[in-house]
């Protein structure tokens, strides 16, 4: 089986790439920063894989059109192409925050998607104009949707966190009761994998997500314990503190409103979609297992 891959050198596609091979699938990368890219869509290719886009800015920097011109246009512009070729399977990964920045209860695939960002309308217009294209006959699109994403050597949103446990500062907010769906590259991969192999796997949109969820206070306990610390988890009360960040909604503090959601906020994605289409029960790694994993990377790495 020969695969491409757009947005190889990044986090997954590095950690992708090399778990394929090691499965003897043939990865090649491409870059889609000129025209060249066109003519890697033969040679008896067997699927796309679409990693590269324009990844969220958290400190809202970014021109609104870069996220289009690259995340919508682009993916549009890659997936003419494949269905003009041979290729059988296109694989494009969106994001849950393509549909919803907020999830009241559980994310599942049949949301009707309403993203608030640019990176997110982008994904979602990305994910709209793929879906209404007619497929051949014998091809096959797989949006792929994964909630955060971890792993070692990728501190992401994690990073915050661990700082705030390896300084020894403790948590103000374990008042606040959570829920969080992570995913961590491990299992990323496996379900890329099974899916390539498995050609009865129907199109369509599937969430990826690890099997069970994480709250924010049981994550800092997590930290804690890689780095043989004592969880410092502070049981102020939610209304209190609520009342005070409204300070910082007026004045230029640390903690505002929309800081204090971000933080405290659930946001659970069921994986059952794919797992039943691939007819799996469990994925290799449970939520915890990644992310001692993902944590214990940060630590070696101080060393």
């Amino acid at each position: 089986m020969k695969t491409l891959i757009t947005g190889m050198t990044g986090f997954v596609g590095q950690n992708l790439s090399k778990y394929l091979i090691d499965r003897q699938i043939e990865v090649n990368g491409i870059s889609l920063r000129n025209e060249s890219w066109k003519n890697a869509l033969g040679n008896n290719v067997d699927a796309i894989i679409h990693l590269a886009g324009k990844a969220h800015d958290t400190e809202n920097t970014s021109e609104e059109d870069i996220y289009f011109k690259v995340n919508r246009d682009l993916t549009i512009e890659l997936f003419n192409e494949f269905l003009k070729s041979e290729i059988k399977d296109f694989f494009f990964f969106s994001s849950v925050k393509a549909v919803a920045d907020t999830v009241e209860v559980v994310l599942k695939e049949d949301i009707k998607g309403n993203p608030q960002t640019p990176y997110g309308k982008s994904k979602f217009e990305a994910e709209q104009h793929l879906q209404n294209q007619k497929l051949p006959e014998g091809k096959r699109l797989f949006i792929i949707r994964p909630c955060m994403i971890h792993g070692p050597g990728n501190k992401g949103n994690l990073n915050l966190l661990y700082k705030i446990v390896e300084k020894g500062i403790p948590w103000p907010l374990a008042g606040f009761k959570n829920e969080r769906s992570f995913l961590s590259i491990d299992n990323l991969c496996y379900l890329m994998h099974h899916m390539l192999e498995k050609k009865t796997v129907a199109s369509g949109i599937y969430h990826f997500a690890d099997d069970e969820n994480i709250s924010t206070n049981k994550l800092i306990q997590i930290i804690s314990r890689v780095l043989g610390k004592k969880s410092k988890l502070w049981n102020i009360p939610s209304g209190f503190i609520k009342g005070i960040v409204k300070i910082g909604d007026i004045l230029p503090l640390p903690l505002n409103s929309e800081r204090l959601k971000k933080l405290t906020e659930s946001y659970v994605v069921s994986n059952q979609k794919i797992k039943n289409a691939l007819e799996i029960k469990q994925l290799p790694l449970s939520a915890e297992e990644g992310l001692v994993s993902t944590i214990t990377s940060f630590k070696n790495n101080k060393k």
